[in-house]
């Protein structure tokens, strides 16, 4: 269905290239389960893991498995058959989106548990300044998954090919359709227009987060690790 509504002049050199990419992804995941489930059954069985250590071990291979699930569940979307649709074939924005979602949880939940063990926390006194950059750092961190999880979206959708300057899309600063659909709030996750609209607010949002976070971090006196944290944070917004 997909050859003949639209890659009808594909080359088996081309297909094979596609082929290829998709079955090394799928073997790379099948391997990061690996690398998860059998060093934990090995320490487990050696005595080796405390008891929250084990809740935590135990959460983090079921988010392997989950995600091995849902990127099945995404790739099966592509493959219906849509007898009233004339769209072009491709698979669910929500699901991309709920498959991306949760590599992100997955790969966060690892480097928090791994960087937990390897580096000792700072004893550091509750100020009213760390407090409040602590919830700062928690409010980017969500507005950046926000972002992250509507970037699906425009891989879904295709949306990035609506519109391909910056900062203005086309002629305008506001499309014209950004509302096109009915009832509105459809608009945020099927109208292309919207969903790439939605998508730059949050990237300028997220990147202006970073740097007001990193602004207000320089006032405070912070241990050099987090210090550095902060500044890599920073750099990699804007190379992002």
């Amino acid at each position: 269905t997909v050859f003949n509504s639209l890659n009808r002049d594909m080359t088996l050199t081309e297909f094979k290239f596609i082929w290829y990419m998709e079955y090394s992804h799928r073997m790379w995941g099948r391997l990061v389960g690996l690398a998860y489930i059998l060093p934990a059954a090995y320490f487990w069985r050696k005595g080796w893991l405390s008891r929250p250590m084990k809740g935590c071990v135990l959460t983090l291979c079921g988010l392997v498995c989950f995600q091995g699930l849902l990127g099945w569940y995404m790739v099966k979307s592509g493959l219906e058959e849509k007898p009233d649709s004339y769209d072009i074939p491709r698979v669910s924005q929500y699901r991309l989106a709920a498959h991306l979602g949760s590599a992100l949880v997955l790969y966060s939940a690892s480097l928090w548990t791994g960087l937990s063990l390897l580096l000792p926390p700072h004893q550091l006194l509750e100020t009213r300044q760390l407090l409040r950059l602590r919830q700062f750092a928690h409010g980017t961190t969500a507005l950046i998954f926000l972002t992250a999880l509507s970037g699906a979206f425009v891989a879904g959708l295709d949306a990035g090919l609506v519109y391909n300057s910056f900062p203005k899309m086309g002629e305008c600063w506001i499309p014209d359709d950004l509302l096109a659909f009915s009832p509105v709030l459809r608009n945020i996750f099927e109208n292309p227009t919207t969903v790439q609209f939605d998508h730059r607010i949050l990237g300028i949002a997220s990147v202006t987060a970073v740097t007001a976070l990193y602004l207000f971090s320089r006032k405070i006196p912070l241990p050099r690790r987090t210090r550095m944290a902060v500044t890599s944070l920073l750099a990699v917004a804007c190379i992002q």
